[in-house]
């Protein structure tokens, strides 16, 4: 087995919710280490280059704006296949149909908003998560 890293981001509507220590503790709890975390509101540039590929798309408009409108967590996480391991304690993008025991599971909302707001992000391969993590953390990068 090979340690990695991945970037997981506390979206709004989580820092909102106060709702940052408990997914920290579920994170922890798995045996991930955080590595690097940070709350921000993130930048116009920081946004492009993180939703780069979906520049175009119809939700990427409403999508930045919601992720630009408040503070996010940033958090570098490292464990044994971490990035499969966080995007299944995640749980399915949409809260609703999210299994229980996940953090959009037990925590997520379903809302009538032009972003669907699943508290989460979570990298989905190595490279994303080394892309990903340049962007956000630039000295790890």
């Amino acid at each position: 087995m090979t340690t990695e890293r991945t970037l997981i981001l506390l979206k709004p509507d989580a820092v909102e919710r106060a709702l940052r220590g408990e997914i920290l503790r579920r994170i922890e709890a798995k045996g991930y280490t955080i590595v690097a975390l940070a709350q921000r509101t993130a930048t116009a540039e920081e946004l492009a280059a993180h939703y780069a590929e979906h520049e175009g798309k119809p939700f990427y408009a409403p999508l930045v704006e919601y992720m630009a409108a408040s503070p996010l967590v940033a958090v570098v996480a490292e464990g044994e296949r971490v990035i499969e391991g966080f995007r299944s304690l995640a749980g399915t993008t949409d809260p609703t149909t999210a299994a229980p025991g996940t953090i959009r599971g037990d925590l997520g909302r379903q809302w009538d908003a032009p972003v669907l707001q699943n508290l989460v992000h979570g990298s989905d391969s190595p490279e994303s998560a080394a892309r990903e993590i340049a962007i956000w953390f630039p000295e790890l990068g």
